[in-house]
């Protein structure tokens, strides 16, 4: 049993919405390869490392949060270890598709809303709207947690160190805003928000000393590590909607 190219491209995109944001990268297939899949592996990244895993499992598409193509990138020459990924796939007739915002903040499956769960979060609702899209999600506690509680909870969850930048450590935590990855910068908008804390993957020097002043709980769990949880919750799903096909995650290593 196999679904075809065009199938699993057409439900990606009705699931994902990709249209409807602005990105600065390109959402859906990036690469094409086989018509008919079978086996799809899921990763955080499409690096040599992921590519490599996938096909040696026998992979007909790689399905990933972190593609090939950045606009900030330019054209490219496909030479060195970038274009190594990229003969990678071309040359094993691979399939790769990425979705970077549409999976950051999508109300089911997305990386916010995913890591939201995983931490004990409910009353969900959209959180950092941009162009009318959600980057992530906001959420509560059922019961309240400190500060240093939640950021113990949060190294077992992610299984990744932990910054914590906050002005009593002591202090109890009802609502948060999250946004995985490397929006350090937009703790703001949960301060603008009322919230009490922010998560997300990376913090910057000046942050740190900008978000204790504010108030607020700041939370770094690394980028990569933060951003685990959507492309699985995509995987699951798939393999919920698609009992026929194999599916396996490849997590390359990456403290980052």
């Amino acid at each position: 049993m196999s679904i075809s190219q065009t199938d699993l491209a057409s439900y990606l995109n009705i699931l994902l919405t990709p249209g409807l944001f602005e990105d600065y990268a390109p959402n859906g297939l990036q690469i094409e390869g086989k018509k008919e899949l079978k086996k799809l592996a899921f990763a955080v990244s499409a690096t040599q490392d992921s590519l490599k895993s996938a096909l040696t499992w026998g992979a007909d598409s790689l399905i990933v949060h972190h593609g090939i193509f950045w606009k900030y990138q330019g054209p490219r020459t496909v030479t060195g270890p970038w274009g190594e990924r990229i003969k990678l796939a071309v040359k094993n007739d691979l399939n790769l598709f990425a979705y970077h915002l549409p999976l950051d903040g999508h109300a089911e499956i997305g990386n916010a809303v995913s890591l939201g769960k995983e931490i004990g979060l409910t009353q969900f609702a959209p959180f950092a709207i941009q162009k009318n899209r959600a980057l992530g999600t906001k959420g509560t506690f059922v019961t309240p947690i400190t500060a240093q509680e939640l950021k113990i909870k949060l190294e077992t969850v992610l299984n990744h160190s932990v910054i914590l930048a906050t002005p009593d450590q002591n202090k109890m935590i009802k609502s948060i805003g999250i946004i995985t990855g490397g929006a350090n910068n937009d703790w703001v908008r949960a301060l603008d928000e009322g919230l009490d804390a922010y998560l997300t993957g990376e913090i910057s020097e000046y942050n740190w000393h900008d978000s204790i002043e504010a108030g607020i709980h700041y939370f770094a769990g690394g980028h990569h590590a933060t951003e685990r949880f959507g492309i699985i919750a995509l995987m699951n799903k798939i393999r919920h909607d698609f009992p026929q096909i194999e599916v396996k995650f490849f997590d390359s290593p990456n403290p980052a």
